[in-house]
């Protein structure tokens, strides 16, 4: 076994953290007996050899050496290395330069997009390994195997065959769904056999007796033809997964037990465990994600299928509708009230897991989140229906309740306001508590008390603005002037790491105070000559909002609004002008200077000031709708001043409209989404709607 690994000169070779003389150990190590030290070895391989999906040299070497032992029947666990080797030469690249320059590294000595072709050709060469894996007697080793034959094997044809055939006989439900879909795959990456394959997925999807089969085979067929999906896809699809539930009458097997490993790789199988353990059929979700992506512009048939299975008595099949709901709504504009209300209603369920993904899911929708408030203040409060019915517990540990209650204080709901009370009783508190309340409205005033009580113990040391920032923003969203002592404290007491952001922090938050904080006038007036830009326009703002003297303000604001001004200095100083509206005046000139800058925020902002402080629409206007199509992450401080202006923006109309009948959010991303980004784009909307709204008032 191994034969020529000590002829291979591992150490002038590379991987992630350097030369691979380590690397013959690991391949030893996924030989192994011992499944701890088989583990530990592919982890390596994983975090050095194949780190983040990068081919090396070594990873190349590696190569004859993994096929090896994927073909040595005594070698345990050839599952995990099918599938590494699968990873190592599934990345596809087309053979024209540019593709080939994506991947080039700036180190000329190590040319990614080179060794992943070189490694797709080395295990192409070697995949007729993989075609007497389909009925190796592991069936670890032949849930690995077709997508490996998919991916990797340079004759298609011959592998769909052998794929169908295998069907025939294999008897491993998950095995027949990774055949299944092994067979999709080969549909989508080779367009002369699609034609037959998807008429044979179809043909599956009707005619197989196993309801799991069915459901596989329709998930697939709509992947490799998303335009043909049948109109009748909810009830045929709701009632495969009926037919599931009621087949299916005992939890997943768990698998063998192998002892914890201190590896990534350990922990993610932990995890994957934890989440099928007590399911029947936890294959379904990746069966319904890939329906889901097929779909993908079909909101109203995606709602209907998650609504169906959130009716579901199979609390699996509820929990994996909230999972993929959360990428639905994530990227897709649509009416998800009586969704949104149905995961609510999972939290009074027994099983932690399913509370948990609700409470997930609920955090994330600000407004959204309101047709689940009630079930929310129920679940927190504990009463009928709620916390102690059934569990006897509100929630299992903190983590459960703060997230039902950063749901409910993100959705406006005042019967927040008593329980963030609470827990800022607690020793601590979590910072998102602390952001959320500037959307409670005048009833979080009775926080102030807490806050400043807070603040004031806060030490002046170098974790200032890491444990001072929150307090001082929900400071300034309950408006609560009583603080100003502790307030000024901070902005004294900065100390020099992060001085800054701390002093920026502090005078946003005297500036939300307004005249209450005439005290900090001299801070302030010192502060405008700062020569950090955040510091003294926040300064600038603070002190408006105190005394509404301009006469040291715009000086002060107009200093950073000149030629060779960086962008974000020009940006913050514009933002305040705009602020200040239209006493403000005296700066339109300069302003105007900035509609023409590179930088599109410097024009979106100069051109917003301009119409505040001078009502100048003629302007402003077509800077602004040339930066909407420019940058959509502009669109919505664009909005917010075309809502202002109202019929002076009648310009715009079509643009509004047309951005109001779009389905997909305006910033929807393929690759991850942030905490806020369903509020900015409802916001988005509701100031399209508002400036819709003006514009028409303005014409009758």
């Amino acid at each position: 076994m191994l034969t020529g690994i000590e002829e291979v000169d591992w150490a002038s070779l590379g991987h992630a953290y350097g030369p691979a003389d380590d690397v013959p150990e690991l391949l030893r190590g996924l030989a192994s007996a011992d499944p701890a030290e088989r583990e530990t070895a592919l982890d390596g391989m994983y975090g050095a050899v194949h780190h983040q999906g990068d081919v090396y040299d070594s990873t190349l070497a590696c190569i004859p050496f993994l096929l090896e032992l994927v073909a040595d029947p005594d070698v345990q666990d050839r599952g995990c290395i099918v599938e590494l080797l699968t990873s190592i030469g599934g990345i596809e690249l087309d053979d024209d330069d540019e593709e080939l320059d994506e991947f080039a590294s700036e180190d000329e000595e190590f040319i990614p997009a080179a060794n992943y072709a070189m490694a797709a050709a080395a295990i192409a060469a070697g995949a007729d390994v993989f075609l007497g894996l389909v009925s190796d007697p592991d069936p670890e080793v032949r849930l690995a195997a077709p997508c490996a034959l998919a991916s990797l094997h340079p004759e298609p044809a011959r592998v769909l065959t052998l794929l169908r055939e295998r069907l025939t006989v294999e008897r491993d439900t998950e095995v027949r769904l990774a055949l299944v879909a092994a067979v999709g795959r080969i549909a989508l990456r080779h367009a002369s056999l699609r034609t037959e394959t998807v008429d044979w997925l179809g043909w599956l999807a009707r005619a197989a007796h196993d309801p799991g089969l069915r459901l596989a085979a329709l998930a697939q067929r709509a992947r490799c033809a998303p335009g043909d999906i049948p109109d009748d896809v909810v009830p045929w699809v709701t009632g495969l997964l009926e037919e599931i539930r009621t087949s299916a009458n005992r939890p997943a097997d768990p698998g063998s037990e192998r002892a914890a490993t201190p590896t990534l790789i350990g922990q993610v199988r932990e995890l994957l465990e934890e989440h099928a353990a007590g399911r029947p059929a936890p294959w379904t979700e990746e069966l319904l994600r890939t329906l889901h992506a097929a779909l993908d512009d079909r909101v109203d048939d995606r709602i209907a299928l998650i609504l169906a299975q959130l009716r579901s008595p199979d609390w699996g099949q509820r929990s994996d509708a909230i999972w993929l709901c959360g990428g639905l709504i994530r990227v897709w504009r649509g009416r998800y009230e009586e969704v949104v209300g149905l995961i609510g209603a999972q939290l009074r369920d027994p099983e932690p897991r399913l509370r948990e993904a609700a409470t997930s899911f609920l955090e994330r929708l600000f407004e959204l989140g309101v047709p689940a408030a009630d079930a929310l203040a129920a679940r927190l409060a504990g009463g009928p229906g709620g916390a102690s019915s059934g569990s006897g517990q509100a929630f299992v540990g903190r983590s459960g309740r703060d997230g039902a209650l950063l749901a409910l204080a993100r959705a406006g709901d005042s019967r927040a306001v008593p329980l963030l009370a609470r827990a800022l009783e607690e020793p601590e508190v979590r910072r998102e508590l602390l952001y959320a309340m500037d959307g409670l409205g005048p009833s979080a005033a009775m926080l102030a008390p807490l806050l400043r009580r807070r603040l004031a113990e806060v030490e002046l040391d170098e974790r200032l603005y890491d444990r001072a920032a929150p307090l001082l923003y929900a400071l300034a969203a309950v408006r609560g002037g009583q603080a100003l002592p502790e307030v000024l404290r901070v902005l004294r007491g900065a100390p020099a790491n992060r001085r800054d952001w701390v002093r920026e922090a502090a005078l946003r938050t005297l500036a939300a105070f307004g005249p209450a904080a005439g005290e900090a006038v001299p801070d302030m007036r010192e502060l405008l000559g700062a020569e950090s830009a955040s510091v003294a326009t926040a300064a600038a703002r603070a002190l408006w909002a105190a005394e509404g003297d301009r006469g040291d303000v715009l000086p002060a604001l107009e200093r950073w609004l000149r030629p060779g001004t960086p962008g974000g200095d020009w940006c913050a100083a514009a933002q305040v002008l705009g602020e200040i509206g239209p006493a403000a005046a005296a700066a339109a000139p300069v302003l105007r200077s900035g509609l023409v800058a590179r930088d599109l925020w410097v024009r979106v902002r100069s051109a917003a000031a301009l119409w505040r402080v001078s009502g100048e629409s003629s302007a402003s206007l077509p800077v602004l709708l040339a930066a909407w199509e420019e940058n959509r992450h502009a669109r919505v401080d664009i909005a917010e001043c075309l809502a202002e202006m109202g019929p002076a923006a009648s310009g715009a109309q079509l643009v509004i409209l047309t951005e109001l009948t779009r389905r997909r959010r305006h910033n929807a991303r393929e690759d991850g989404s942030g905490s806020h980004d369903i509020h900015l784009d409802e916001k988005l909307l509701t100031l399209c709607r508002a400036a819709l709204a003006r514009m028409e008032r303005g014409m009758f």
